[in-house]
């Protein structure tokens, strides 16, 4: 909810209206630190909560998304200064996440990559894959360009060759990432692990994943397809990550967000979920469990300042 300045409408008739988080539970949402969160309401007023009688900022979910809309531009790299501007721009006073690869041109690519993996042709598809991620950042190839063609072949196995054809670009892809993640690794970093929930997702997915949340000071550690929820526990005591990010593509049931609820409760580090599962903000109200949301643009800067807010406490 974002008001105009002096107009902030009294915060015992917002709560009348809809349901409003305090700054520590924006945080945790969104990932930004509430000195960031401060800072980009007293210097650029891009986002203005409701105050309580005695001063305590409380924000709305469309507050939540205002957020989740700057550290898009920022992504992009665009000035925090110039963000307000690009906002006001918007009938809604929210702007979308600003495209990176032109829609044509990421159709061009994937009709090429559908020529080569019917043709199972490894080479070209190799070359392809070179080519790609020269061309674009590494959520864009994966989240744009790669993971929709492996999607398409997947609901198409019913087709005669489909299935040959997803095995094929899976397998490739799937090397390619372990690969990258193998790299990363090399680089240190205090470790993160990351599993998928229950029969949630398959392991190009969960790898992707990985290789999106992966940053120079944050090494991921990528669980197997298959990690029982309630052994967890037992791999962080071991382990001692830095903390655990649980990654779906199925938005998280009653009966998964209570088991959620449950394994935070024995965790001796922090749990953030990532993926679908993490589109359910307002459900993890009053928890300790972060969302780093669905965009691999984002979904690293959500978990690193998390860590760094860990880190403060």
């Amino acid at each position: 909810m974002t008001h105009a300045p002096g107009a902030s409408p009294p915060a015992s008739n917002a709560l009348e209206q809809q349901e409003l988080f305090p700054i520590r539970e924006v945080s945790r949402l969104t990932g930004v630190n509430p000195v960031t969160l401060r800072a980009w309401e007293r210097r650029y007023g891009l986002v203005r909560p409701t105050r309580t009688d005695s001063g305590h900022r409380l924000y709305s979910m469309a507050d939540v998304e205002a957020i989740r809309s700057i550290l898009a531009w920022t992504e992009r790299g665009v000035a925090v200064s110039k963000v307000g501007n690009i906002l006001a721009r918007s009938a809604a006073g929210r702007a979308a996440e600003p495209p990176v690869a032109d829609s044509s041109e990421r159709g061009q690519w994937q009709t090429q990559l559908r020529r080569a993996v019917s043709r199972f042709d490894e080479a070209r598809l190799e070359q392809l894959y070179g080519q790609i991620f020269s061309t674009y950042p590494l959520a864009v190839v994966f989240q744009e360009i790669l993971l929709p063609v492996w999607q398409e072949l997947l609901l198409r196995q019913d087709e005669f060759g489909r299935t040959s054809e997803w095995l094929f670009l899976d397998a490739f892809l799937r090397a390619r990432v372990l690969q990258r993640l193998q790299l990363a690794r090399m680089a240190a970093g205090e470790p993160v692990l990351l599993a998928a929930m229950p029969g949630q997702c398959r392991e190009l997915e969960l790898l992707v994943a990985g290789l999106l949340l992966s940053a120079d000071s944050v090494t991921i550690g990528v669980l197997p397809i298959g990690q029982p929820l309630g052994e967890l526990a037992l791999v962080c005591d071991r382990v001692r990550p830095k903390g655990l990010v649980l990654f779906s593509n199925v938005p998280p049931g009653e009966v998964q967000l209570c088991q959620l609820n449950k394994l935070s409760l024995t965790l001796d580090c922090p749990l953030a979920l990532a993926g679908e599962a993490a589109e359910v903000g307002e459900s993890l109200a009053g928890t300790s469990i972060a969302c780093l949301g669905s965009s691999g643009n984002l979904m690293q800067r959500r978990l690193l300042q998390f860590l760094a807010g860990q880190a403060d406490t």
